[in-house]
């Protein structure tokens, strides 16, 4: 059965540690903020300016001046700091940010990413993508692992104009999490219920299994 939005935010923040300043891409990565493990102190950034994002609000604490780069009301926690858009890019572009969470259209085998514009479509703005690609060296792209018609968006080159170039080293599908490295794809997890073959059948890139393949596991 194919991971939710929710557990796919679960299985994402298991990867943070503690005392990561972590960058949370518009969608599923917004999610992530409500499942910080217990013990883990991390700070996450918004290129909107704010340092420190806490949960989502409850609806009485709800500030519509307090958003985040999605423009979704927000909490701040406690240690929180609110600068500049401008300070916030100097941050990730000077290589600050340890964790990056994003989504995208497509990711390819040689750690391609395409996430910004489908031509054609209306295009709102290539946001901070391009930067936060470029500006760290740790980032997991959420995505399904297929377009509503069946397309594999895992593929063995990108068919849309590219947000950055090998820079994706790990991909959450709502089928299975994976790694990129020596031009392919490998396989680590599957989805609870979700086959070796499913998730062969709808990689379009070169595809590494092991021999095992372990179940996600969420608690109740």
């Amino acid at each position: 059965m194919a991971l939710t939005r929710e557990q796919m935010a679960m299985r994402v923040a298991r990867e943070l540690e503690d005392g990561f300043y972590v960058n949370l891409g518009i969608g599923i990565p917004t999610l992530v903020a409500n499942y910080i493990p217990d013990g883990i102190d991390v700070m996450l950034q918004s290129e909107n300016g704010l340092l420190g994002m806490g949960r989502f609000p409850t609806e009485e604490e709800v500030d519509p001046d307090m958003i985040n780069a999605g423009k979704q009301t927000v909490t701040a926690r406690p240690g929180a700091a609110i600068f500049s858009s401008a300070e916030s890019f100097a941050m990730i572009r000077g290589g600050h940010v340890d964790l990056t969470v994003l989504g995208a259209f497509e990711v390819d085998q040689n750690g391609n990413i395409a996430s910004w514009m489908i031509p054609g479509k209306l295009i709102k703005g290539m946001g901070g993508a391009m930067d936060l690609v470029a500006g760290a060296e740790n980032i997991i792209c959420t995505m399904t692992h297929a377009s509503k018609h069946g397309e594999s968006k895992l593929l063995e080159s990108c068919n849309l104009p590219l947000t950055g170039a090998g820079c994706i080293n790990r991909v959450l599908t709502d089928l299975a999490y994976l790694e990129i490295k020596d031009g392919a794809f490998h396989l680590k997890e599957r989805a609870p219920g979700v086959s070796v073959e499913e998730i062969k059948s709808l990689t379009g890139g070169k595809l590494v299994v092991p021999d095992h393949v372990p179940e996600m596991t969420f608690e109740a």
